[in-house]
């Protein structure tokens, strides 16, 4: 199992560790619900360094991007990110990823931990561009700092202007002291904040100095189960759970990141699929019987008819209520519809209902 760079700082802390995509990562340090409500609240820091990241560099580094995303890529700038779909032959999802463009002809893809050796040899069987391709996912770090006080208490590490910083943009500049730092205006929890991208040698380094730099703020070390309920409730999807090799971007609700005019792998099937309509779709839904959704429970109707699967779900630690994500038919798929989860041997009333939940 692998380990990230800030391995021994999670132990310190108490973490609880456990195996995630081949790493051992902290699930959790004081608890699901105050991790949670820090990042909501106040502010919190993830290690995300189990996170792939490849760099592709060349005069048509675009151009590949381009074939091998849903998205329209020629739109982004130079200090702009975006996020993407990368779709397989049969219009199926290879990953969700997030693209940076750091220069005319240089980009960073960062990629689910889970998918990095998958992504990298879908990347470099389609690689007829001569884009070079460079894997530093063992190389690099991240920090996930989240929370509507990420800003002010992250101020001081860095002399470039946080607060200005655009969403889903970033710079390349010095941050607790450490030059060629990353800072992104992204993040996987809805609370605002960012993700800062460096190398392993300096980690525990720059884990101690964001931890100080936070203490005026409350900071506290968040761990992977609050990330799954802080996303959730955002209503982001997690691949793997959510979106997979046999799921759909129009199925999963990322029709506004796919573009069908730009020539990708597999826009002539998802074009057809749109022109035909989808047979099922993701859909969010809140519990209205008492009862906490899981991933594979079945969605039925009051008469045990399957409408389709349960792919996400957790007690909202905002709204302490049952909420999830599910495939339902086309015809359940309404705000408004009620259905019902299949928890144990009872079938618990639930509501359609518009994300994000909070």
């Amino acid at each position: 199992m692998k380990i990230t760079a800030l391995n021994q700082k999670h132990k310190d802390l108490g973490a609880k560790m456990v195996p995630f995509a081949g790493y051992e990562m902290p699930v959790q340090y004081a608890g699901v619900n105050q991790e949670h409500f820090a990042v909501r609240e106040k502010v919190g820091v993830f290690d995300v360094s189990h996170m792939g990241q490849f760099f592709l560099k060349g005069e048509k580094a675009t151009d590949l991007l381009q074939y091998l995303l849903t998205n329209d890529v020629t739109k982004v700038a130079i200090e702009q990110a975006q996020y993407n779909a990368m779709p397989n032959e049969k219009g199926g999802i290879v990953d969700d990823l997030i693209i940076y463009k750091i220069a005319d002809n240089e980009w960073m893809a960062v990629v689910n931990a889970s998918n990095i050796e998958k992504d990298w040899e879908w990347m470099n069987k389609h690689n007829s561009f001569g884009v070079e391709l460079i894997n530093k996912s063992d190389e690099m770090s991240l920090l996930a700092i989240q929370g509507p006080k990420a800003i002010e208490a992250m101020q001081s590490l860095t002399d470039i202007n946080l607060a200005e910083i655009p969403f889903y943009h970033f710079e390349i500049g010095t941050f607790a002291g450490i030059d060629n730092v990353i800072i992104s205006a992204t993040g996987y929890t809805g609370s605002g904040g960012f993700e800062i991208y460096f190398s392993n040698g300096v980690a525990n380094e720059i884990w101690d100095k964001v931890m100080e730099a936070g203490k005026d703020f409350e900071i506290e070390p968040c761990g992977l189960a609050s990330r799954d309920t802080l996303r959730l409730e955002k209503g982001y999807c997690l691949y793997g759970n959510d979106i997979n090799d046999d799921t759909t971007p129009l199925e999963a609700g990322l029709g506004w990141v796919t573009k069908l005019d730009t020539g990708f792998i597999s826009s002539d099937i998802l074009k057809a699929q749109k022109e035909a309509g989808v047979e099922k779709k993701l859909v969010g839904f809140k519990m209205i019987e008492r009862g906490i959704p899981r991933h594979d429970y079945k969605v039925v109707d009051d008469y045990e008819n399957t409408l389709g699967i349960v792919t996400s779900g957790t007690q909202s630690p905002i709204l302490k209520q049952g909420i999830g994500l599910a495939y339902v038919h086309i015809d359940f798929a309404k705000v408004g519809t009620k259905i019902r989860i299949q928890i144990r041997d009872k079938n618990i009333l639930a509501e359609v209902v518009k994300i994000p939940f909070v």
